[in-house]
């Protein structure tokens, strides 16, 4: 069976999930926001296997591109997080139609949802300030509802905790695309009567979002788009594979230059979202704090890129299987490396934080430099709660390697500093009790239930 979204918004409720209030969402009760917390005991080593969830990087624009066609797009392995609620909720308010695949008898309860999305008819146009705002991916429907309704209004998505991440690139791209753009009162009116029209876009940086919007548009425009330095992520690449299914000529996904022809319309399509490689890498990185031996089902090599090397350089032992990697940590404890944040195949941004936390238990001292965003050290001051060595200098950190951490209360300040938290608490002496746990659920399916299955002593506490 499967259930509806798109009468729900109709009827103001939105497509609510049926957890929602009980995974750390913020709440209210009598009037006053209530919000989870995390309970973690440290000293446990990790054993056993951790599936890995298909990834919210990768989720979020196949979502959006439902919007290119009025068949149905069906995803398989799509994480049950907030992000995805809220962009269900967004779509849905759009006019799709939400419906997700009831669990089958005898199914793991990690395992991802199947949810077809269906883009019969665009309803509205206008993507809100109070929906946008809340996260910003969901500016990207200004690529499809551009190129298949020849007109929209979308907000600007605002600030960010981690940096401004402005959208100058996107528009920069969809101009070059022939459309007509105007900022008007924070909302982007974007204008193209005549349809797109396929074009040479030169980003002067990589950007992954922007990436994905106008390989979106670029599908529908006519005449060849040519995306010059591009980026080469693994869900870029799963986009390209899904809208190819759908019926759109793409050629360099995963290269510096992709090339676009446009065709007239798209179809429905079945899709299998990739595995997450930022949930890998922080489960891996997990293992290397705490000891232990765990398999990372459905986790590939060839999606990490650099984070490989260098989890085995600080010594982890990482070894493909036919069922994912196989993480343990070899006998003679973590050693301190440096590393620099860099587009892929270079080491993410997204693992800064849990690597951070890693190396506060290394022999030695390390060095880590963040190139993609300004203000991500935010979790240095938390970190040091546990007993930490760290100093900032500018976009450089310096860890120097303690013998010990111990528990502490601390505070998440958003998605990938509060894993990073988790992580030491792990390994931290006591009890840490991590607050604000909400960020954790935008991009990690059920992470207490993953570990705890493998003997971390780990709860979620009712706010």
């Amino acid at each position: 069976m499967g259930t509806t979204a798109a009468a729900d918004a109709r009827e103001g409720r939105a497509g609510r999930p049926a957890d929602e209030g009980r995974r750390g969402r913020p709440r209210r009760r009598n009037g006053v926001t209530r919000m989870d917390k995390i309970r973690i005991v440290g000293g446990n080593r990790l054993n056993g296997t951790i599936p890995i969830s298909g990834a919210k990087n990768a989720a979020l624009p196949l979502m959006i591109a439902s919007l290119l066609t009025d068949e149905t797009l069906t995803l398989e392995n799509v994480p049950r997080l907030a992000d995805v609620n809220g962009l269900q909720r967004i779509l849905v308010n759009h006019g799709v139609d939400y419906a997700v695949n009831g669990k089958r008898p005898g199914e793991d309860a990690l395992a991802g949802q199947t949810v077809s999305l269906t883009a019969r008819s665009i309803t509205d146009t206008t993507a809100p300030y109070e929906l946008v705002s809340k996260m910003r991916a969901s500016f990207w429907v200004i690529g499809p509802l551009l190129a298949r309704m020849r007109e929209c209004r979308v907000s600007l998505p605002g600030g960010c905790a981690i940096g401004t991440r402005p959208v100058d690139l996107f528009l920069m791209g969809l101009e070059r695309l022939g459309a007509q753009i105007d900022v008007d009162g924070g909302y982007v009116v974007a204008r193209a009567p005549n349809g797109l029209v396929g074009g040479r876009i030169v980003f002067p940086k990589v950007s992954v979002g922007a990436t994905h919007t106008l390989m979106m548009a670029a599908a529908l425009a006519k005449g060849e788009t040519v995306i010059e330095n591009a980026a080469r992520e693994p869900e870029v690449v799963d986009l390209a594979r899904c809208l190819t299914a759908m019926g759109a000529e793409i050629e360099g996904a995963g290269s510096e230059t992709i090339r676009i022809q446009g065709v007239d319309r798209l179809r429905g399509a079945r899709h299998k979202v990739v595995s997450d490689r930022i949930e890998a890498g922080t489960y891996a990185m997990a293992v290397a704090m705490t000891g232990g031996d765990v398999l990372l089902e459905n986790a590939e090599a060839d999606l990490l890129g650099e984070p490989i090397e260098v989890l085995r350089r600080v010594g982890a032992e990482i070894v493909e299987t036919n069922r994912g990697l196989q993480v343990r940590r070899n006998g003679h404890g973590i050693v301190a490396t440096d590393v620099e944040t860099q587009p892929f195949p270079g080491f993410p941004t997204d693992l800064q934080a849990q690597f951070m936390a890693l190396m506060t238990m290394a022999k030695g001292t390390s060095r880590i430099t963040e190139t993609i965003f300004e203000n991500r050290f935010m979790h240095v001051a938390e970190l040091a709660r546990f007993g930490a060595r760290i100093q900032l200098d500018g976009q450089v950190a310096t860890v120097e390697g303690v013998e010990r951490l111990r528990g502490a209360p601390v505070m998440a300040t958003d998605l990938r500093a509060s894993v990073s938290l988790v992580i030491a608490g792990l390994a931290a002496e006591g009890e840490t009790m991590v607050n604000r746990v909400y960020h954790l659920d935008r991009g990690f399916e059920r992470l207490e239930d993953k570990i705890g299955r493998c003997g971390a002593v780990i709860e979620r506490i009712a706010g």
